[in-house]
């Protein structure tokens, strides 16, 4: 019996074993980019995942998640023209096994600055039908307490890492434009090399607020915000003058789309007001 018992043991350590290097041989196939239908292939019927103790075939939104880490543009497309929204289910965790929660590809796509596959993940969302939905999935800041990005919206991973065009993306598909006070903060703690990117994400926060917030630090140290804003951003954000008029105009353009901001002349973009 107790022979028995070692040989069963030792037979599952061998497929978990075995689950795992075809699972990391998986990942790295994605890594290389191999052609779609063969990724396809290995993930319906030659590579498996250890879920409870048992192996399961990669869901298509676990697929999606390596695509978007190796930037494997043709996966994605392929997995959301296939699946729709359902690739952009989160996966149970890996590591405590919860129930999957929040919008994992929304912020992977914005931390390794994915700005096509962002643009499919966009597409795929207006697929959604109910437009409760799909606000809920752009400002979720979901994910378990363990995960880096936990507790964060893109928008607000967006803000703190400076990826403007990511942000403008997000934005212009209707993600709540939240963290000015971060993006206040960023502008004023980043290194110079990054503060262009930083300025750019607070110019498109500032693009969509429909009202500013009252914040702290513009009252506790006025004349360096005013320096740093400019005497018309900075009266709208006390609340004390409306806001200016190349602002209410963009706020117009830009509902055309993301690019239109891009083509204007130097003295029309954002820094501009």
């Amino acid at each position: 019996m107790q022979k028995s018992h070692k040989i069963h043991h030792k037979t599952t350590e061998d497929n978990r074993r075995h689950q795992l290097r075809t699972a990391f041989s998986f990942y790295c196939s994605v890594r290389e980019r191999l052609p779609v239908w063969l990724l396809e292939d290995m993930r319906c019927m030659e590579v498996f995942c250890w879920d409870d103790g048992h192996p399961r075939a990669f869901l298509p939104s676990e697929a999606l998640l390596y695509a978007l880490i190796h930037d494997h543009q043709d996966y994605a497309q392929y997995l959301l023209n296939r699946y729709s929204v359902s690739a952009l289910r989160a996966p149970r965790c890996s590591y405590c096994c919860c129930r999957g929660s929040g919008a994992p590809h929304l912020n992977i796509a914005v931390r390794y600055d994915r700005l096509v596959i962002l643009g499919m993940m966009m597409a795929a969302l207006k697929n959604c039908g109910e437009q409760t939905k799909r606000q809920d999935y752009l400002d979720s800041c979901g994910g378990c307490s363990h995960v880096a990005d936990a507790g964060k919206s893109a928008v607000q991973l967006a803000v703190e890492l400076s990826h403007a065009d990511c942000l403008l993306l997000l934005l212009v598909e209707g993600a709540r434009p939240d963290g000015l006070d971060a993006a206040l903060q960023r502008l004023v703690s980043c290194d110079v090399s990054k503060r262009h990117h930083a300025q750019r994400c607070l110019d498109y926060l500032l693009l969509f607020l429909p009202k500013p917030p009252l914040l702290q630090r513009l009252q506790d140290e006025p004349q360096r915000w005013q320096s740093l804003l400019g005497n018309k951003v900075f009266s709208w954000l006390q609340g004390v003058a409306p806001p200016p008029l190349l602002l209410q105009a963009l706020r117009s353009l830009v509902q055309f789309g993301a690019d239109r901001i891009s083509l204007l002349p130097d003295f029309l973009q954002l820094h501009s007001w």
